[in-house]
């Protein structure tokens, strides 16, 4: 048996990957564009694996992705493929458009194409799992209770309507032609493998750096944080057990302030890797003019997985981001291979334009 991964390569679905691996012994073909934050130094360890295939691809490719499934005859699709940055979709919204929404209605045309012409229990065995993110749901004030599967679906960035659209699409191929979906929106990740534009990443490295920690505003939009490993096994439970055509909200019970998450990252840098006596990272902070369209507050209301399919997280914020800013210590070359430009230039070498 076999599962088709989509952007296996980026910071959750490479999280995702190793962990697959770390546990089942099944084939996992791996789809990647290898875009800017695609990154197969996080798969180094599965190097000669025989049950990881790697293919550098666009989930648009038509023709790629049916002669995949055709080949090796996936029992599930789990899709991971996005755009995912914010600032980014401000800046050049075209690229969030083409592979969140156009790309996700070609993928799903190709699963559907496939599954159609499978026997009746490899029909009714298949699952399309489509990974998706509380940002959807929009904004919400202090007092207000977290989001639910059944809040409306409110996006204030071009990223997050971009995704609101392709979670539309596969909710649309459910009830439409009865193709078997599954649909998980996850709070703010973090972890080790995390492309340095997110928040924490990027605190972790400017602060070794001796360079300036740029905080948004006033720093106190808050955020619902999930330690990717334990986004990592609610999929795993989803995939297994969850009620096909149903959206589950994946949170880490972990609401923060920007800021206090800032503050944490500086605190723990202090006692593990130290400035000259008496100097705190917490000097490098400053506070940069706000972006447009800025949520204030996401919060993730995880019952529903918990009470459905007995899945709750297994770590807290403290202990998954002392975590998190160890691995960064740790894997300085990781670091490096990123923000260099040599990987890129790597990539290039080997796979092509």
């Amino acid at each position: 048996m076999a599962i088709l991964v989509t952007g296996g390569a980026g910071f959750i679905g490479g999280n995702f990957v190793l962990d697959w691996l770390a546990g089942a012994d099944e084939l996992v073909i791996n789809l990647d564009k290898l875009t800017y934050a695609g990154n197969l130094d996080t798969l180094k360890s599965l190097e000669g694996n025989a049950s990881h295939v790697f293919v550098r691809g666009d989930i648009g490719d038509k023709t790629l992705v049916s002669e995949l499934l055709n080949r090796f005859q996936p029992r599930a699709i789990i899709n991971f493929a996005a755009e995912s940055h914010v600032d980014r979709s401000i800046h050049g919204p075209a690229d969030f458009i083409q592979t969140n929404i156009v790309g996700t209605f070609n993928l799903l045309e190709c699963a559907r194409a496939y599954w159609n012409e499978l026997g009746e229990a490899l029909k009714a065995n298949f699952r399309f799992l489509h990974v998706s993110t509380d940002e959807v749901y929009g904004s919400l004030a202090s007092d207000a209770p977290a989001f639910t599967e059944n809040h409306p679906f409110e996006p204030n960035s071009p990223y997050s309507a971009s995704k609101a659209a392709s979670d539309h699409l596969v909710r649309a191929w459910f009830h439409t032609y009865g193709f078997p979906v599954l649909t998980t929106n996850c709070s703010n990740n973090y972890g080790p493998y995390h492309f340095p534009e997110k928040l924490i990443p990027l605190m972790i490295l400017n602060a070794l750096a001796g360079k300036d920690l740029p905080v948004y505003g006033d720093g106190q939009q808050i955020r619902d944080w999930l330690y990717v490993k334990d986004h990592c096994s609610a999929i795993r439970a989803v995939l297994a057990n969850g009620k096909l055509g149903e959206t589950y909200n994946v949170g880490g019970w972990n609401e923060k302030a920007n800021l206090s998450v800032v503050h944490t990252i500086c605190d723990l840098l202090d006692e593990l890797q130290p400035k000259a006596v008496g100097m705190s990272y917490r000097e490098q902070i400053r506070y940069v003019k706000d972006r447009p369209g800025h949520d204030r507050r996401y919060a993730i209301d995880a019952r529903k997985l918990e009470s459905e399919l007995g899945w709750r997280p297994a770590e807290t914020f403290e202990s998954g981001i002392r975590k998190t800013v160890q691995w960064y210590l740790d894997n300085q070359a990781w670091v490096s291979n990123v923000v260099s430009g040599n990987y890129q230039t790597w990539i290039e070498q080997q796979y092509g334009h």
